[in-house]
């Protein structure tokens, strides 16, 4: 007779012990079918950069369909961009978001205020008027340019006890790049983006955040030199905490193609610099791992690399690709998988964590990655063809499920 399969609850210490049950009722393995005996629950996911594109830009993603693609992601909670239209700058700004929200989001959606009106850097947005409705404050795909503008932004976000999360990017050293100004562009005859462009803003915020005493987290970090700005800083006594991506834990530029699924911002950088944050993410440097999912049509991702839109998609594939690449090959342990995914996130960002937040996991089912599979609307990824381990049969957001795997 085959023994019963049982689940297993992974949780962790700080975190509220739970019990995987839907409208009050336990879930038994049985629900599953055909699995393997690795099946584990998992805290709900938290994501703390994500475009679901909406207002504005609805072609690209909406409320709905980047809500869904995050739940079969695992993911219970996510932070949107302010990168809209109308750009959440002012509360009858962010009020256009607020309901589309209510309205069609399966999982917690929590909109980030921009820092400046309309992005452009160029005058304070109405921050004391969005901070009770928004995770945040950034104006993520712009970085902010002018000092004074960082600084004035930085005294308001901590009178109001908001923390200041940095797109850290210096117009005047991009000089038209589009990848890593590395050996890849070399090589092929690209322009590149140098790292200078990325450490050089966050070097100056650091010092911003010492002087002001905000609160500051740096956005999809990339290179060595962030690294090791932010690792001194937290030495320093600086209230600093940043994200990366899993694009550049497991990919550099040595993985390039002629491919727009191959094109984000900030570029995939050389191999020193993804082992410098892999070091961090193992130190505990790198706080969170954040998706930054960047859905675009099929038609602005066709152009190649020097013109297709910068951005991928990720939410659905991001636990696979960590838990395959970095868990299952000894980098790091589950235990702190689920501390830069659901812990730290929920920690600098003051989101509360629900017990009948979880998703259900196959963690010894394999897949190859098909874009054309996903529920988001965009289908742009590096990882296509990938095969990895780890399938998510189930998400429950609230004890209500939101996901299910057919």
């Amino acid at each position: 007779m085959m023994a019963e399969k049982k689940l297993k609850v992974l949780g962790l210490t700080g975190m509220p012990a739970f019990s995987p049950s839907v409208d009050g009722t336990l879930i038994s393995p049985a629900a599953f079918g055909d699995c393997s005996d690795n099946i584990a629950v998992l805290p709900g996911f938290c994501d703390v950069h994500v475009h679901f594109r909406e207002p504005g830009f609805s072609y690209k993603e909406t409320i709905s369909s980047g809500s869904l693609a995050a739940a079969r992601g695992g993911y219970t909670i996510v932070c949107t961009m302010p990168n809209l239209d109308p750009v959440p700058d002012s509360p009858e700004h962010l009020e256009t978001q607020l309901k589309i929200i209510k309205n069609d989001a399966v999982i917690g959606v929590l909109p980030y205020g921009a820092i400046t009106v309309g992005e452009r850097g160029e005058a304070l947005a109405d921050l004391e008027g969005m901070a009770e409705n928004v995770v945040a404050f950034s104006d993520d795909g712009r970085g902010v340019q002018d000092e004074n503008m960082m600084r004035q932004a930085m005294l308001t976000a901590k009178s109001l006890g908001r923390v200041i999360v940095a797109h850290c990017e210096d117009n005047s050293l991009l000089h038209g790049g589009y990848i890593h100004d590395g050996a890849y562009a070399k090589a092929h005859g690209h322009r590149g983006i140098c790292s200078k462009s990325e450490w050089k803003p966050i070097e100056r915020d650091i010092a911003l955040s010492r002087e002001t005493g905000c609160a500051y987290h740096v956005c999809h970090i990339s290179t060595k030199e962030s690294v090791e700005l932010i690792r001194q800083a937290k030495k320093d006594g600086v209230d600093v905490t940043c994200e990366t991506a899993p694009h550049y834990l497991v990919m550099d530029e040595g993985d390039l193609k002629e491919d727009g699924r191959f094109k984000m911002n900030p570029p995939l950088r050389s191999k020193e610099d993804r082992e410098a944050l892999i070091e961090g993410v193992r130190d505990g440097t790198i706080d969170m791992i954040a998706t930054d999912h960047a859905p675009h049509s099929a038609e602005e991702k066709s152009r190649g690399l020097e013109k297709s839109a910068f951005g991928i998609v990720g939410i659905e594939t991001a636990f696979p690709i960590l838990y395959t690449k970095l868990v299952k090959t000894g980098v790091i342990t589950m235990d702190r998988l689920l501390e830069l995914l659901t812990v730290n996130p929920r920690k600098r960002f003051n989101i509360p964590y629900s017990p009948d937040d979880y998703s259900v996991w196959d963690l010894d089912q394999e897949f190859t990655v098909d874009p054309e599979q996903f529920l988001s609307k965009g289908k742009a990824t590096p990882f296509e063809g990938w095969k990895l381990s780890g399938v998510c049969l189930m998400t429950v957001k609230d004890g209500k499920i939101v996901y299910q795997k057919n």
